[in-house]
């Protein structure tokens, strides 16, 4: 559908659910989920999952009671059954690595950044980027907030995003770089990233840094493709 889609010049869109309290530690519910036409899950969301998974320790993280139960297997193993992609942005390093463990289709962090360049715990961490892609084959789409760019939330611009891919593409390769924008869910966004207008900037600026087109098109589509692929042969 997809594929189909950009053949038409046409944008599409999957239907995500960014939190795992959304199936109410039901197996059935995420089913169901699926069968309406959902395609990934985010983990967690700003706040633990009763039962099963544990957030970045951010502001919300307090909000459910089972602080310690940090044990995603059963659902990771559901969404790969199910042909489903586990999301890892926002959860916390014990949920990724729980995570990373159990599935045995790629994993993906829709709207992350790298650890090095901005030391926020909502970033892919830094010395599991590499195992995303070397053991999965996984995605790292770098989020567009100034406060998981730059660790500000002013004075970011579209120079430090770049950085951003750059270093993912460095430590874990080509193949494991996405665009993670999340316009819809942030406040500030860098200067010369205003809105979605602006990615050919981006891409100008990544091909100035000697990145060749066919990485440039795999970060903005080709690699998200690539990881869904193998996500239906393992279900």
């Amino acid at each position: 559908g997809i594929e189909d889609a950009f053949r038409a010049k046409k944008v599409a869109s999957l239907i995500g659910v960014e939190g795992g309290h959304s199936i109410d530690s039901s197996l059935g519910a995420l089913r169901m989920f699926y069968r309406l036409g959902v395609r990934y899950m985010t983990l967690t969301h700003s706040c633990n999952t009763p039962c099963w998974a544990s957030d970045w320790p951010g502001p919300g993280a307090a909000c459910a009671q089972h602080l310690s139960l940090t044990h995603p297997q059963r659902v990771v193993r559901e969404m790969n059954r199910l042909g489903m992609l586990v999301d890892l942005a926002h959860v916390s390093v014990q949920t990724m690595e729980d995570a990373l463990e159990v599935s045995k289709a790629p994993v993906i962090f829709s709207h992350s950044s790298a650890y090095e360049l901005c030391r926020s715990r909502r970033a892919g961490w830094f010395d599991l980027v590499g195992l995303v892609a070397n053991q999965t084959g996984g995605l790292v789409m770098v989020n567009f907030y100034n406060l998981y760019v730059s660790c500000k939330k002013e004075a970011a611009n579209l120079s430090q995003v770049a950085d951003h891919l750059d270093h993912i593409k460095k430590v874990a390769g080509a193949a494991a770089v996405g665009f993670g924008g999340d316009y819809d869910g942030v406040t500030t966004v860098p200067q010369g990233l205003e809105d979605v207008s602006k990615y050919p900037d981006l891409v100008a600026e990544l091909l100035r840094r000697k990145w060749t087109e066919a990485e440039v098109k795999d970060a903005l589509a080709g690699n998200l493709l690539r990881v869904f692929r193998k996500v239906e042969e393992v279900s």
